[in-house]
C-alpha cells in the first residue's frame, strides 16, 4: 500500500482539485493531509465540512496537524502512515495517470527503494517549460529530488534515515543527499504537473532566477540563501 502524505498551509484554492485527481487514481493507498496551521478553509474542506459540489472528493482523507514547516508536517504524517511506500505530494501538484498503480506494482521489487517523477508546470508558458527542463536535467544528473516531484521512499528506509531533517528550508535536498548514499532513486515519466500560479504571481523571470540560484546553491555549495527566497506565495 501507498501512504500519500500532503503537507498543507492555506491551500484551499488547489487542494480540492489535487485530492479529486488523487482519488481518481486506481491503486491501493491512503491519503494523509498534515496541516501547518491554515487560516483559510483548508482544514474545513479536508474534514468534510465545506465540500462544494464542484470539488467533491470521493475518498477518505485523514487530517493531522503539526507545527508549520514541510519537514515537521511530512515527518508527522510519516509517523502515522501504514503504507510500504511513503509518497510526499504537494497540495498544488497532480500525479500522472496510473502513478499509484505503478507504485503498487513496484512494491515487491526490492531493487527499487526510492524515486520521484519528472516535473512540469501547468499551462504552456515557454519560460516555465524552460524552468522544468533545467530542473529535470539537474535531477537526472544528481538524483536529488525536489519536493514538487512527488518523492516516494520505502517507509523502512525513510525511518532508517531519520526522516526529513528539522530545518525550515531545503529539507527535501538535505534528505535526498542522505538518500542517494543508500540507493539510486528512480525517476518516472510521465511527469507530475504543478500548478504554475505561484510562479506567475511572483513573476516568471524572478521565479526563474530564484530557482537558478537555488540550483547553484545546492550544486556548488554556495552560501546559505536568505529566507526571502522561500517566502510563502498563495
Amino acid at each position: 500500500m501507498i501512504s500519500v502524505i500532503m503537507p498543507t498551509y492555506n491551500e484551499e484554492k488547489v487542494l480540492p482539485g489535487t485530492l479529486q485527481a488523487l482519488f481518481a487514481q486506481p491503486g491501493t493507498f491512503e491519503a494523509i493531509v498534515v496541516d501547518g496551521g491554515s487560516t483559510d478553509r483548508t482544514c474545513a474542506f479536508v474534514s468534510g465540512l465545506a465540500i462544494s459540489p464542484q470539488s467533491s472528493v470521493l475518498g477518505a482523507v485523514r487530517l493531522l496537524t503539526a507545527p508549520k514547516g514541510r519537514a515537521s508536517q511530512m515527518n508527522a504524517g510519516a509517523k502515522q502512515a501504514q503504507g510500504e511506500w511513503l509518497l510526499f505530494l504537494h497540495a498544488d501538484t497532480v500525479l500522472p495517470a496510473g502513478a499509484l498503480q505503478r507504485l503498487n506494482e513496484m512494491e515487491n521489487d526490492s531493487t527499487i527503494q526510492a524515486g520521484g517523477f519528472m516535473h512540469q508546470f501547468s499551462g504552456d508558458d515557454w519560460r516555465l517549460r524552460l524552468i522544468s527542463f533545467l530542473d529535470n536535467f539537474r535531477c537526472t544528473r544528481s538524483r536529488i529530488i525536489y519536493g514538487d516531484q512527488a518523492l516516494f521512499v520505502r517507509r523502512t528506509l525513510f525511518e532508517r534515515l531519520g526522516g526529513f531533517p528539522n530545518q525550515p528550508i531545503l529539507e527535501d535536498v538535505a534528505f535526498c543527499e542522505k538518500l542517494i548514499k543508500r540507493t539510486n532513486p528512480v525517476l518516472l515519466f510521465p511527469p507530475v504537473i504543478t500548478d504554475a500560479r505561484k510562479f506567475l504571481t511572483m513573476g516568471v523571470w524572478r521565479s526563474f532566477i530564484r530557482v537558478l540560484l537555488i540550483i547553484l546553491h545546492v550544486e556548488y555549495r554556495l552560501p546559505v540563501l536568505p529566507r526571502v527566497f522561500f517566502q510563502d506565495v498563495r
